[in-house]
Order: structure tokens, then sequence, then C-alpha cells
């Protein structure tokens, strides 16, 4: 997840984000909105997602796959109260992110798409279809 640890950062970092990352989410233009980590791999059965979203709770997150496009995403509101001599200070500070994947249709299982979350990172499993996974040699008799 990107933080910063100033308010306004300063000019080699602006540089830095904006040349070196996508345009699209470089800081001077998404606002330094805070977008989890993600790591995809594939095996022969599945493909495996795993979000690094510390801080939140499995009922934070919403995962939907619809024609071949599997979206993770989340809306947190966090309240924090102090109360102290003769004032109440209520702050709201509302964090969200959204993260779609194109997922190969034909070869995966819609039905078998397994969303676990655990110690702050969410695994997103989807299965493989029997026909497009690998099938072992098999020997053939010589006559």
């Amino acid at each position: 997840m990107r933080r910063t640890t100033r308010n306004v950062p300063d000019l080699i970092n602006i540089f830095d984000d904006f040349f070196g990352g996508d345009f699209f989410t470089s800081p001077v233009l998404s606002g330094y909105r805070s977008i989890p980590a993600v790591n995809v791999r594939e095996t022969d059965d599945e493909y495996a997602i795993e979000v690094a979203a510390p801080g939140f709770s499995k009922d934070d997150f919403k995962v939907e796959y619809h024609n071949g496009v599997l979206t993770i995403s989340s809306e947190k509101e966090e309240k924090n109260e102090e109360n102290g001599k003769g004032y109440c200070r209520k702050e709201f500070n509302y964090s969200s992110f959204s993260r779609s994947f194109s997922v190969p249709s034909t070869q995966i299982d819609d039905s078998k798409i397994d969303a676990v979350y655990k110690d702050g990172i969410l695994n997103v499993t989807l299965h493989k279809r029997e026909e497009v996974k690998p099938k072992p040699a098999r020997m053939i008799a010589i006559k």
C-alpha cells in the first residue's frame, strides 16, 4: 500500500513517482490514494491472487466475477472519537479501492472461485476447468 510520511511530498518524490510509475495512478493525479499491492500466480490447477490489505476484516471486501473480469473492492469507513474537557471531536476517514483483473473465462470454472482473508492478506483462488489442465504423459504400447 502506498504510504507517505508527509502531507506534501518533496519535489523529487513527485517526479520519481510520476515518471517511474503508471501515469493514471501516479500520486500527482490520484490524490495519494492507497492501492493494495497484488501478487498473481498461475499453477497447473489454478490462478491465485494475493491482495495485501492489513487492517481490514473479511466483511470489508467485495469480490465479484462477471463476464471474464474479477473485481476486488473495498469501501471502509473508520470512525474515531475523542472526548475530554468540554469538547468532542469526531473524525471520519474513508478509504476505498477497486482492482479489476481480466480472467480467461474459457479457462476457469466460475463456480469454483474461493476467497479467504487471513493475516492481512486476501487470497482469491480461481480454479481452472478440468479440460484445460495439463494432462500427464501416457505410455503408448507398441504393437
